[in-house]
């Protein structure tokens, strides 16, 4: 018969949680040490997106459903 071997418990990779949890959009602390490979703060964002985007009735229709009421907050009701 052979014995079972006892596994340390596992600890969490993440650490201590924060205090705030909806405090999502704070940037992560700078850890000391070497740079990350690449440095968003040079890169750029282009929209190669054509003028006119071509748009189906049935996807007004989803939009209408899911947001008509911000729609017309926004931009005032139907006429």
């Amino acid at each position: 018969m052979s014995h079972s071997r006892r596994r340390p418990p596992r600890r969490s990779r993440f650490g201590i949680p924060p205090d705030d949890l909806w405090d999502y959009a704070a940037l992560p602390k700078r850890r000391a040490g070497r740079p990350p490979k690449h440095d968003l703060s040079d890169w750029t964002v282009t929209d190669d997106w054509p003028e006119r985007i071509p748009v189906t009735d049935a996807e007004v229709d989803v939009f209408e459903a899911w947001f008509g009421d911000l729609f017309d907050e926004l931009f005032g009701p139907c006429r």
